[in-house]
């Protein structure tokens, strides 16, 4: 599932249409995103009006349009945006907008786990507003995450990692890589974190967020190769810090990867 830095890359291909204004609207066909939805009713309250902002936050994204008009997008697994020519049919189509100019913005989900959301009214919607503090806000401090973890004393911390009420837009990857350059195993208990650990935690998880939208938010660049990205998704991988071989399991429900000669049990007591 896209994660904090691949959504914000795909918020950023809808950005040619920004200033302009919607002329058509297209469901080629009902699909599960856009439930709830039809092409009359997008287009009654999209028509003439100018997209105005975007934004992206956890594994959300955000388009606000003149007179108080949000398109949500939730891209799921496998969802992606697009902008295309007038005439592009993407595959996977389940959702375009016509854009004065003659440039087409277009949601495709080729398994259909995203979602698409209008709202109209005044204020953020409750599905906007609802999302936990960035991690990269000020809001995200030391004192919110030693709490969290306290509350899921029991739970290994790669799990807790995941949970978005606490974590917007960490997924699997990022978890691995957070646990994987602050030296913790993810099999140790969120309880287990001393206060110099949970301040560790804290600042990789910070400097993380910050890496990925650097690289991949940017333009969808390759992670360099002294991440552990580039090593974590096949059995048989090496760490690129101490050159020891990875190890691959399932903690909390996921498939986690990290590295035995640096990520040790005890090391979060600290």
């Amino acid at each position: 599932m896209p994660e904090l830095a691949e959504v914000e890359y795909f918020r950023k291909r809808w950005d040619p249409g920004l200033g302009r204004r919607v002329t058509e609207v297209r469901l080629p066909r009902a699909t599960r995103p856009t439930r709830g939805l039809t092409a009359a009713k997008l287009h009654a309250a999209l028509e003439g009006r100018r997209l105005r902002a975007s934004f992206a936050a956890a594994k959300q994204m955000a388009f606000r349009f003149e007179g108080g008009i949000w398109l949500g997008i939730h891209l799921g697994m496998t969802g992606r945006t697009e902008c295309v020519g007038a005439e592009g049919t993407p595959p996977h189509e389940a959702l375009s907008l016509l854009m004065s100019g003659g440039r087409r913005l277009v949601f495709a989900d080729p398994r259909q786990f995203g979602r698409v959301r209008l709202w109209m009214g005044p204020g953020e919607p409750d599905w906007w507003s609802a999302i936990a503090p960035a991690v990269l806000s000020d809001a995200f401090t030391e004192e919110a995450v030693a709490e969290f973890l306290r509350r899921r004393a029991r739970s290994p911390i790669k799990a807790v990692l995941l949970m978005q009420e606490r974590f917007p837009g960490v997924g699997n990857w990022m978890a691995d890589e957070v646990l994987w350059r602050a030296g913790f195993h993810p099999r140790a208990k969120a309880g287990a974190f001393g206060p110099v650990s949970v301040r560790r935690l804290h600042a990789t998880l910070r400097e993380v967020c910050a890496d990925a939208l650097r690289v991949i938010g940017k333009d969808w660049s390759d992670p360099p190769d002294g991440w552990l990205f580039n090593h974590r998704w096949e059995d048989g991988g090496v760490c690129p810090r101490t050159r020891a071989p990875l190890r691959r399991a399932e903690v909390g429900g996921r498939t986690a990867c990290w590295s035995p000669a640096r990520q040790r049990l005890g090391a979060e007591r600290r």
